[in-house]
């Protein structure tokens, strides 16, 4: 074990078992919060591509895993063999963990990739970064997957799954406790502050605070109340995002666990800084969780822009999920260079009321297909099925195959 303690809470990675999380508990208590009934559980990341089943040479998943995939997870693999530390620094009040995956699914296979972790205790939160490098000889680019980012696993004692999923984010107002499904269907909400919360009977446990994931999973396994790390009962929680990730990608995100009420969990939230108030995405040097509908891109790297040639019919460009009010975003911004196109783009979204989009919450907007960059401001707020709370945007640039598009960034604009 690595341990970090700084009076307020103790935090322990297990060096066996690629440097999870198995111990998260107030300092001086040995009332650990994670549970490690098996190598699935823990906190730890886990990531999903294609070929489904996943296969090398003769080894197969087990039957019950062929739904997986490609699922290199942080602690080892389903058949008993560990992941392979091949980093670790402890500097007292931070510590860091690479290490050598292992495929879930297959016997005794590590992953062709490496997983790394930063963890660092502030106050009762741990901040985390985490980071995935792939060198897969697959050089295939699968279509996206939903990723945990990351996955964490509670003992028994906390199973009530309390979130905020209403449309005024930010304001205060009163957050939701929802039902705690059991595994395989689990819950799926839309936590719009990005946190989510497993508490006790006294209302006090672990909050998970991911700022670029509003879309979460979780529930609750077994008989709630009681069990301790290697018991089976837990509760279950994943921010999560639909992504791409490419042979050769370089992949990270960041998260918070807090240890608290829902009080002082959500206080920590609001602490934090905010990202603009309105959505924005700039494709810099990655996919911002940008992901394709009958479409791909160029591939790892992202130089500066998402270049999709549209070979196939009816292609679209999705949005992560995000939370946005339609009154203060009426338009949005595409800096795009279109070639070749056959029809109007047309964008959708959705909202926190109707998840699904459907042609009446969409508007068509004219575009010149010479190949220049231009930046197109479309009015959403002039269509009668803008409002509420806006939760993702669905970009169609063109009906039928054939011809480019070039996106540099998309944003809302307040005016």
């Amino acid at each position: 074990m690595s341990w970090l303690d700084n009076g307020t809470i103790r935090l322990g990675v297990d060096l066996t078992l690629g440097g999870a999380i198995t111990w998260l508990s107030r300092s001086g208590t040995e009332d650990n919060l994670i549970n490690s009934y098996d190598w699935g559980r823990q906190v730890q990341m886990s990531y999903y591509a294609g070929p489904v089943p996943f296969v090398v040479g003769e080894k197969r998943p087990k039957k019950y895993w062929e739904g997986l995939g490609w699922n290199p997870i942080q602690v080892g693999d389903d058949f008993g063999h560990r992941a392979q530390i091949v980093g670790h620094r402890n500097e007292g009040r931070a510590l860091s963990v690479k290490c050598i995956p292992m495929q879930w699914p297959l016997d005794n296979e590590p992953g062709e990739c490496t997983f790394e972790s930063w963890l660092e205790l502030d106050g009762a939160a741990v901040k985390a970064r985490a980071r995935l490098v792939n060198a897969r000889r697959d050089q295939t680019l699968y279509p996206a997957r939903t990723q945990e980012l990351p996955a964490v696993y509670t003992n028994g004692p906390w199973h009530r799954l309390v979130s905020y999923t209403g449309a005024q984010p930010f304001t205060g107002e009163a957050p939701a406790t929802l039902e705690g499904k059991p595994p395989p269907q689990w819950n799926s909400w839309l936590a719009t502050e990005n946190w989510s919360a497993l508490l006790d009977d006294s209302g006090w446990g672990l909050g998970v605070w991911n700022p670029d994931c509003v879309a979460v999973k979780g529930g609750f396994n077994g008989q709630p109340g009681a069990g301790g790390a290697k018991d089976n009962p837990c509760g279950y929680l994943a921010p999560i995002r639909e992504e791409l990730l490419d042979h050769n990608i370089t992949y990270d995100y960041r998260y918070d666990l807090v240890l608290g009420t829902v009080e002082e969990i959500r206080a920590h939230v609001y602490r934090q800084p905010r990202r603009s108030a309105l959505p924005a995405w700039k494709f810099e040097h990655d996919r911002q969780g940008w992901s394709y509908r009958h479409a791909r891109d160029a591939g790892w790297p992202i130089r500066g822009e998402l270049s999709v040639p549209l070979t196939l019919d009816d292609p679209a460009l999705i949005s992560p999920p995000f939370a946005v009010a339609a009154g203060s975003a009426p338009t949005l911004i595409i800096e795009a260079a279109f070639e070749g196109l056959k029809a109007r783009p047309q964008v959708f979204w959705t909202t926190l009321d109707e998840p699904a989009t459907s042609g009446e919450r969409s508007v068509r907007f004219d575009a010149t297909p010479d190949g220049a960059l231009r930046q197109y401001r479309v009015r959403l707020a002039d269509s009668a099925h803008y409002r509420g709370l806006i939760t993702g945007l669905r970009i169609d640039p063109a009906e039928g195959a054939g011809g480019t598009v070039r996106v540099k960034a998309v944003r809302f604009a307040a005016e």
